[in-house]
């Protein structure tokens, strides 16, 4: 049987290059190369577009995360979306225990350097691309105007970890998110699913099949992420951030949301969509782009951002 989750992907990079949108490799350093899927040279002549990076999860990688939100921010924002380390076409020859979320940071950020991103950003980071987002506004506050992070935190101790791992069954992270069976894909799903469409059972054992390759390298990142409680930073970020979370979120719920914008206080702002899980942005794409685009529109990133 052809996979569909394959063709899918086929057909979502054509449209996606007709929308305008074109993918770039980058050999950032010798030996590690970042993807991109950034706006066409063409779409880029036009005036007062400003730079927007889409960083993704653990779900997929960055065109099939963003789908919705690609189309719908096209036409009047500068937009990077780089594939995470061992996922889509970035990889790296670095040892995978090494890749923490402080790596992608920095080559994300060398990356759009030479892709000559010369003003600042806002970076909107999705669960673990959150932990990179909040990086890179950390180092490299120059590249970093605002945040926007959905469903994720700041830093991932190992005792959030834990609890939250327990609210959902218990197993250690690595076993949800790099599922070994189309039974454990559809555990994934969902855990991440507020209402989880119904799909037939071959279409779980095709994401398998299409999304989890470098099973060993994923679970290195995600154990490299986790942070001893004692090692936990309190950064006081000067950017302005939005947290954006689904009421339903059942990865990380909304009491850590919460508890979120308290910890990092000032001017952080929590927003809520109700009735969807943890992919709020698949689950509820228009809901979560209106929300987003008055988010955007608040920072004011369609003038000119100062420093």
């Amino acid at each position: 049987m052809v996979n569909i989750v394959n063709c899918y992907m086929s057909l979502l990079q054509k449209t996606m290059k007709l929308a305008g949108m074109r993918p770039k490799k980058l050999e950032i350093e010798p030996g590690t190369t970042i993807h991109f899927w950034v706006n066409s040279n063409k779409t880029k002549k036009k005036k007062n577009k400003k730079p927007l990076v889409l960083i993704h999860g653990f779900a997929g990688n960055g065109l099939i995360t963003w789908s919705f939100q690609i189309l719908a921010l096209r036409k009047k924002y500068d937009l990077y979306i780089p594939d995470l380390v061992f996922f889509g076409e970035s990889y790296t020859t670095t040892k995978s225990t090494e890749v923490t979320p402080r790596f992608h940071a920095d080559y994300f950020a060398k990356g759009l350097r030479k892709l000559g991103v010369e003003e600042k950003c806002v970076v909107i980071g999705f669960s673990y691309g959150g932990f990179v987002a909040f990086q890179m506004a950390e180092h490299h506050p120059d590249l970093v105007y605002s945040i926007v992070a959905i469903g994720t935190v700041s830093a991932l101790s190992e005792s959030l970890s834990r609890e939250c791992s327990e609210q959902v069954g218990g197993r250690p992270w690595s076993e949800y998110l790099v599922p070994q069976s189309a039974e454990d894909v559809k555990v994934l799903f969902d855990i991440s699913f507020h209402r989880l469409p119904r799909m037939p059972k071959f279409c779980y054992k095709h994401w398998l099949e299409s999304m989890y390759d470098h099973r060993k390298e994923k679970v290195d990142l995600l154990e490299a992420a986790l942070i001893k409680d004692e090692d936990v930073p309190n950064h006081q970020f000067k950017q302005k951030i939005h947290l954006l979370w689904g009421t339903e979120d059942r990865v990380f719920n909304l009491e850590v949301g919460i508890a979120q914008k308290k910890k990092l206080g000032g001017t952080t702002e929590l927003q809520i969509i109700t009735n969807a899980g943890h992919l709020v942005q698949l689950e509820r794409p228009c809901a979560f782009n209106k929300c987003l685009k008055n988010i955007l529109d608040s920072l004011a990133i369609d003038k000119r951002l100062t420093t």
